[in-house]
């Protein structure tokens, strides 16, 4: 005689998801502070990872010498740019110090002939200058306080920041460090995970997701070379000096997301100073265009490298900046790289069920999925 198992205890099912969906929620609170650590590791680990393989072929085969030389690059990406910028610092004291004394007794000079003819806005500029002409220092100085305290207060409150910057950036190295010695199990876990939540289509999204990845970084570097050329080449026909400088310059801040603008419109201001209206006015046009080149640029890039509408590529990199800042432009393609991947699957799901592929990753993949999905087993879905 058959009989029926007993119904599942009710109070038993809610007491064990009660408990695993508070264990969930503990851990992630535990790691929050890690999080933008782990989540810059992994990108890094990803993007890098065929340059990782390339560089440890060169090194006879030794990981660990592989791991320390990569390691001590990406320290060396953010210990240069702060040695230089507290060298600076502490050189120009001097002229910091007599120019913050000058202040006392400035006075507005006289009207340039050129800040009329500015395009649009030089009836403004002139009535603005003459307001400030007609007043003494003393009144500059109360007029202008305000503002000189709100931005004393923000460098001070953005100096609080920098010792927890720096522990965030010691940790993604450490975490990149680690995936870098442990990429293939790291990949074999997610690409396990994958595959329980959505079977083969999870693989085929954690496989998309390791190359939309590696796209974007390859869309961020050529994009930035290339928007870093076209505005030295404007500071360079211009008649800019230290047009090389600023270019270098430009690269960084175009790589930090960041953009040209913040050297090319004091650039173009500079030369409309300098009494070049026809020269300025050149630069400040390509400046426009150079500034709003990354916009289209990066998403075609990203487009070569990972198989996806042009413009779920464009949302997730902008979606993603704006939502997240830099770490976005990474997350936000991602994201919807993987959610299109799974919705596609799913309305498109007519074929029978295929059969289940060893989830263990090829030697040298970083996303943990072969290239054929080859196994045996059922799918799950």
């Amino acid at each position: 005689m058959i009989t029926t198992p007993p119904p599942r205890d009710l109070v038993r099912t809610m007491l064990a998801v009660l408990l695993i969906g508070s264990l969930i929620v503990t851990c992630f609170w535990i790691m929050r502070p890690f999080l933008p650590s782990v989540v810059w590791a992994a990108m890094i680990a990803v993007a890098s990872w065929p340059l990782f393989l390339r560089m440890q072929r060169i090194l006879w085969g030794k990981r660990s010498l592989a791991v320390a030389i990569m390691t001590m690059a990406f320290l060396m990406l953010f210990v240069v740019p702060l040695w230089l910028a507290v060298t600076t610092v502490v050189d120009s004291a001097d002229q910091i110090a007599a120019g913050w004394k000058s202040l006392a007794g400035f006075k507005m000079p006289t009207q340039p002939e050129w800040l009329n003819k500015v395009p649009l806005v030089g009836e403004r500029l002139t009535q603005g200058w003459q307001r400030l002409a007609g007043f003494s220092a003393d009144e500059l100085t109360a007029r202008f306080s305000p503002y000189i305290g709100k931005i004393l207060r923000w460098c001070m409150n953005q100096a609080g920041g920098v010792t927890m910057m720096m522990v965030q950036f010691l940790l993604t190295v450490v975490v990149a460090a680690i995936l870098f010695s442990k990429g293939e199990v790291a990949a074999a876990g997610v690409s396990r995970f994958a595959y329980r939540i959505a079977g083969i289509r999870g693989m085929d999204a954690a496989d998309l997701a390791g190359k939309a990845i590696r796209a974007v970084a390859l869309g961020i570097v050529v994009t930035a070379i290339i928007q870093s050329s076209l505005a030295g080449l404007g500071l360079w026909i211009t008649g800019m000096p230290y047009a090389g400088l600023l270019t270098a310059a430009i690269f960084i801040l175009v790589i930090a997301q960041l953009g040209p603008a913040l050297v090319l419109v004091p650039a173009v201001a500079w030369l409309f100073w300098k009494g070049d209206p026809t020269w300025a006015t050149v630069l400040l046009i390509w400046t426009i265009i150079v500034g709003v080149l990354d916009n289209f640029l990066r998403p075609l890039l990203i487009k070569k490298g990972a198989d996806l509408p042009i413009l779920l590529i464009f949302v997730g990199v902008v979606g993603g900046l704006i939502a997240f800042g830099v770490i976005g432009i990474f997350v936000g393609p991602v994201v919807l790289a993987v959610s299109y991947t799974l919705l596609a699957a799913w309305v498109a799901d007519n074929d029978p069920e295929r059969m289940i592929p060893d989830p263990s990753p090829a030697e040298g993949s970083l996303n943990g999925v072969s290239p054929n999905h080859t196994g045996s087993g059922t799918d799950s879905r």
